[in-house]
């Protein structure tokens, strides 16, 4: 085990905000590294777990020589070239980054790395090559396990399927069973729902702006730091959007508007994209959060919040960024660095905590 013999240590690679961190952290793990190249989401992270280990620059830029002994690498190299969001294009630069975390893992030499993508990253020529390291390259030493698993089993309050990747050279780990499931079990919980994520939260946000705060993080000035409610603001949609979202009830979404209210793009789509202008459930998780959930015509965003025979009673709009946070089960006084888009994304683009918590308490007990 670590030299703190109780808190195993542990590098992020591909950090963003931090979600997958605070999965970590929450079962006892010690970062002593974190490397991440976008200044906003380097900055949230190093408002939330120290400056000294947050490193806001080019993987690729790192010596051999800087990088620490650590009992666990953990990290998601950018997953937008194999996202089905994404181009798919093979020759996508982003998808060779997972090739410098592999470097990490050589020097490093942890007992345990953990790697998250988007589910269809297992169906990919780089996730072959990565097994065909794992059986006479690289990692022959490691012993790798994968599954799409979803973060809505593990206790987080969304319908998000991710592909995990355990590399163990301390025995073969499978990936943890869930926890929670939509019917519940002797063994397993309830899902967690959007009522159990934001339902305590103001209906009602009364600002459409960050507060004017500014903080300092690798020697430039950069928006925050903003805790809590201070990212519950609203948005200030046109008087179309609004009567669109009047008609939506829970679960809906675009087929529910009356022809006048369709856009040209919808009058002619008849099928698919059946989230597109969605309401979600107060009783059910949340589908994937995504980097633009403050874009209903992107997904079901908007609030639960609606009843059939109560006009007065229906909340005509999308979550609010710290709404999005709490569905991404970031804690609710988790600090956040950045513009409106840039945290946003940084939302989007982070791993659930309670699935990093559970991967991390799985592994844990692994740890020689």
């Amino acid at each position: 085990m670590s030299q703190v013999s109780d808190r195993p240590s542990m590098i992020d690679l591909f950090a963003g905000c931090g979600g997958m961190t605070v999965g970590f952290h929450n079962e006892g793990f010690r970062p002593i590294l974190a490397v991440e190249w976008d200044r906003a989401a380097a900055s949230t992270y190093a408002a939330n777990f120290g400056k000294e280990h947050t490193h806001c620059r080019d993987i690729e830029t790192f010596e051999d020589d800087e990088i620490p002994p650590a009992d666990v690498i953990i990290g998601g190299p950018p997953c937008q070239g194999f996202s089905n969001l994404g181009s798919k294009s093979v020759d996508d630069p982003r998808n060779k980054l997972w090739k410098q975390y592999l470097r990490f893992v050589t020097i490093a030499r942890p007992q345990v790395f953990v790697i998250e993508n988007v589910e269809r990253f297992s169906r990919t020529s780089e996730f072959q090559l990565l097994l065909e390291e794992a059986e006479h390259g690289i990692l022959k030493d490691y012993d790798l396990t994968h599954k799409v698993l979803l973060a809505a089993d593990y206790g987080v309050p969304q319908r998000r399927p991710r592909t995990i990747v355990i590399g163990s050279r301390v025995g073969e780990i499978p990936l943890p069973e869930p926890t929670h499931a939509k019917v519940p079990t002797a063994k397993r919980k309830p899902w967690r729902t959007v009522r159990d994520a934001i339902g305590w939260v103001d209906w009602y946000p009364t600002t459409t702006e960050l507060p004017e705060k500014h903080t300092t993080y690798f020697e430039q000035s950069i928006r925050g730091e903003f805790r809590g409610t201070e990212i519950h603001f609203g948005r200030q949609p046109t008087p179309m959007s609004l009567e669109r979202y009047d008609h939506v009830p829970p679960g809906g979404g675009r087929f529910d508007l009356p022809d006048h209210l369709l856009s040209r793009c919808w009058r002619e789509k008849k099928t698919g994209t059946t989230d597109v202008m969605g309401r979600m459930r107060w009783d059910a998780p949340s589908l994937t959060i995504r980097t633009e959930f403050f874009k209903p015509e992107k997904g079901q965003y908007l609030h639960p919040q609606w009843e059939l025979d109560r006009p007065d009673r229906r909340v005509n709009r999308v979550i609010t960024h710290y709404e999005a946070s709490l569905l991404q089960d970031f804690p609710k006084d988790y600090q956040w660095c950045g513009s409106k888009t840039e945290i946003a994304k940084q939302i989007g683009n982070a791993v659930p905590s309670g699935l990093a918590a559970a991967i991390a308490k799985h592994i844990k007990g692994r740890l020689s």
